[in-house]
C-alpha cells in the first residue's frame, strides 16, 4: 500500500499518502486500507445482529464483497483513477453477497460511473461520485428502507457536497465526511424502530462507516490491523466454520477456554493473536474466556502457550481445516443426483443451507443447488456460474432466504438466459415451490405459480438466543431457545422440545395438514426423536415428517402446510 512512499503500511508513515493525487494507484491503495479495517472490526459489523440469533453475517458479507472487489485490483498497475474504480465496481459486482454486499457493489457502481476516465479525483469529483453511488443504490432497491447502510451512503454525500465549499484537497474531504458518516451510524435507530428496540446501530453502515475510516487511517499512517477490541458472550461466538472458505495459511482452528490469573489486556491480547492467525473471535462468560484463531501449521502451538501464560487453561480444541475441506470435498463430489434438463426445459437453480436440504430439493427437480444459507451466503458470481452452463436458457432461482434475493437478481441481470427470480426466504417456502415445478410449461407462468404457492407455508426457525433482549413484547434472556415465525421473533423457551411445541401452538397448527421438520447438524438422533414423538402425542391430527437438513446454527427449520 503506497510502497513506494510509506515504510509501514499497517504502523506509522513517513510519508503520508496526502501529499500526493489521488489516482489509480492510490485508490488502489485505499481500497486496500478499507478492506483491511473492515476485515478488522468484522465481528464487530457481526454482532450488530437485530435479532438475538446466531447468524449475523453483514461484516462476513461486506469483508468478502470488498475482498472480491480488491482481488480484481491486487495487481493491476493502471493509473488511470476512473479505470481503477471501474475494476474495483466490477469485482465487488460479481463478489457481492448479501443485502449489504450487494448494496456496497451498487455504491462502488456508481462511483465508478461518476469518475468516468478521469486521470484524478480531486475533491469535486469525489463529492460527485459519492452522489451517484448514493443515487445508484437507491434505485437498485425494489423498497428503500432508512436507518440502513443506504441512510448512511447519503448523509456522507450530503454531507461531502456540503464540505466542498471548505476544502479543494479529497484527502481533506474524505477527513472531514468520517464524523457525519458516525453521526448518521448512531443516527440509524431513531429511524428504524426495530434497531432502537434491539440497542443497536444498521450493522451495514457500520460496515460503511469502518470503510470510510479505514483509508482515513491509512492517510494518516494509523495502524488497521488493530480493531476497537470486542469481547462477545460466549453463546455469540460463531465456531462453526463454512470450511469451504478457509483462507490460505489456516491450517488449523484452534479454541482454548481459559480464567485469567488477572484482569485480561484485551487490546493486547487481540494485538498478540494477530501475531499469530487470523479469523479471531474472543468470548467471555462468567470470568471465563473462549480464544478462537485459525493459524498455519507452523504456529498451531502458540495460541495455548501463551493463553496458558495469562491464567489457567480448562479446555482447547485443535481441528484440521485442511482434512476438513478434503472431507467436504470427499463428499460433495457424491452426495446427490440433480436433474436433467433439456434444452427447452425450465431449470431450477435452489440455495440450500445442508445436505439433508440438498437431497430434498434434488429429488423434487432442481437442476442446480447453490450452498448457502444463514452466515454463508453466496455471491453473485456463484449464483451466475451455477446456471451458465446448463442446457437451457431457462432459468428461475430459488434463493431461500431473504439476505440472498437481492444477488440472485443481480445474478438475473447479468445473464443472456431468460431467468426469474421467486423471491422465497426460507427453506419451505422454497420447496413449497419446487411442487409447482412444471419443466415442459411456460417460463413466465410457472414462475408465477411458484409465486404464488409461497404464501401457501408457515416458516418456523428454532436456534439459541445470543444475548438478552426484549423484541416485539418477547423478552428473551441469552442462551435461551428462541422460535421465530416467517422471520419474526415469536417465543422463547427453556428447552428445544417447549419451544417446538409453543411455536406449533402459536401457528395453530392444529388448523394445518402437515409439519415438517429438518434438523440440524449438531442434534443428535436421540434427541431429535424423542421431541418428534412429543409433538406428535400432541398433534396427532398431523402428518409429521421429519428429514436430516444438516444446517448449521438452527436446530430446527419447520414447515407448516
Amino acid at each position: 500500500m503506497c510502497s513506494d512512499l510509506i515504510v509501514n503500511p499497517y504502523g506509522q508513515s513517513s510519508k503520508p499518502c496526502r501529499k500526493y493525487p489521488v489516482d489509480g494507484q492510490v485508490l488502489k491503495d485505499l481500497t486496500e486500507a478499507a478492506l483491511t479495517w473492515l476485515r478488522t472490526n468484522q465481528q464487530t459489523v457481526n454482532s450488530l445482529n437485530v435479532f438475538p440469533v446466531p447468524d449475523g453475517d453483514t461484516g462476513t458479507n461486506m469483508v468478502l464483497t470488498m475482498q472480491a472487489a480488491y482481488n480484481e485490483i491486487s495487481n493491476s498497475s493502471e493509473k488511470n483513477a476512473g479505470k481503477m474504480a471501474h475494476a474495483i465496481a466490477h469485482g465487488a459486482l460479481m463478489g457481492a453477497r448479501g443485502n449489504s454486499g450487494v448494496i456496497l457493489s451498487q455504491l462502488l457502481r456508481g462511483f465508478a460511473r461518476a469518475l468516468d476516465s478521469q486521470d484524478f479525483i480531486d475533491a469535486a469529483s469525489f463529492a460527485h461520485a459519492l452522489a451517484i453511488g448514493r443515487d445508484t443504490a437507491y434505485k437498485g432497491v425494489v423498497r428503500p428502507v432508512e436507518g440502513t447502510i443506504l441512510t448512511v451512503a447519503k448523509d456522507i454525500a450530503a454531507a461531502a457536497e456540503q464540505l466542498l465549499a471548505e476544502t479543494e484537497d479529497p484527502y481533506d474531504l474524505l477527513t472531514k465526511i468520517i464524523p457525519a458518516a458516525e453521526a448518521s451510524v448512531q443516527h440509524t435507530p431513531e429511524l428504524l424502530p426495530i434497531l432502537k428496540e434491539a440497542g443497536v446501530v444498521d450493522s451495514g453502515g457500520k460496515g460503511l462507516f469502518f470503510i470510510f475510516e479505514g483509508m482515513l487511517r491509512y492517510i494518516n499512517g494509523q495502524s488497521l490491523e488493530t480493531a476497537t477490541t470486542i469481547v462477545r458472550p460466549l453463546a455469540e461466538l460463531d465456531l462453526q466454520n463454512a470450511v469451504e472458505a478457509i483462507e490460505p495459511g489456516q491450517d488449523y482452528e484452534v479454541v482454548v477456554d481459559f480464567q485469567p490469573h488477572t484482569e485480561l489486556d484485551l487490546e493486547v491480547f487481540y494485538a498478540r493473536l494477530q501475531e499469530m492467525g487470523t479469523s479471531i473471535q474472543v468470548g467471555e462468560g462468567d470470568g471465563f474466556y473462549r480464544m478462537h484463531i485459525h493459524v498455519p501449521t507452523e504456529k498451531v502451538d502458540e495460541p495455548f502457550t501463551y493463553t496458558r501464560s495469562l491464567g489457567t487453561v480448562t479446555k482447547v480444541a485443535i481441528e484440521n481445516l485442511i482434512a476438513q475441506v478434503e472431507q467436504v470435498g470427499e463428499v460433495k463430489s457424491s452426495k446427490i443426483s440433480l436433474a436433467t434438463v433439456e434444452p427447452d426445459q425450465i431449470a431450477v437453480v435452489a440455495v440450500s443451507p445442508g445436505p439433508g436440504i440438498e437431497r430434498v430439493f434434488a429429488g423434487l427437480g432442481a437442476a442446480a443447488i447453490v450452498e448457502g444459507g444463514q452466515t454463508m451466503n453466496p455471491s453473485t458470481q456463484e449464483i451466475l456460474h451455477a446456471f451458465e452452463n446448463l442446457p437451457t436458457d431457462k432459468v428461475i432461482i430459488l434463493p431461500n432466504n431473504k439476505n440472498i434475493i437481492m444477488s440472485a437478481r443481480t445474478a438475473a441481470e447479468m445473464t443472456v438466459k431468460k431467468v426469474v427470480v421467486v423471491p422465497s426466504r426460507s427453506i419451505p417456502q422454497g420447496l413449497a415451490a419446487m411442487f409447482r415445478l412444471a419443466p415442459e410449461g411456460d417460463l413466465q407462468e410457472v414462475a408465477r405459480e411458484m409465486t404464488r404457492a409461497l404464501d401457501e407455508v408457515e416458516t418456523g426457525e428454532i436456534t439459541i438466543a445470543t444475548r438478552s433482549v426484549e423484541i416485539d413484547d418477547v423478552v428473551v434472556q441469552e442462551g435461551q431457545i428462541i422460535a421465530l415465525h416467517n422471520g419474526k421473533l415469536l417465543l422463547s423457551a427453556s428447552t428445544l422440545e417447549e419451544a417446538c411445541l409453543e411455536f406449533l401452538k402459536k401457528t395453530h397448527a392444529d388448523h394445518f395438514e402437515l409439519i415438517t421438520f429438518f434438523y440440524g447438524a449438531n442434534l443428535s438422533h436421540q434427541e431429535v426423536n424423542r421431541i418428534i414423538d412429543s409433538v406428535r402425542r400432541t398433534f396427532p391430527e398431523q402428518g409429521i415428517e421429519v428429514h436430516e437438513g444438516g444446517q448449521p446454527h438452527y436446530q430446527f427449520i419447520i414447515s407448516i402446510e
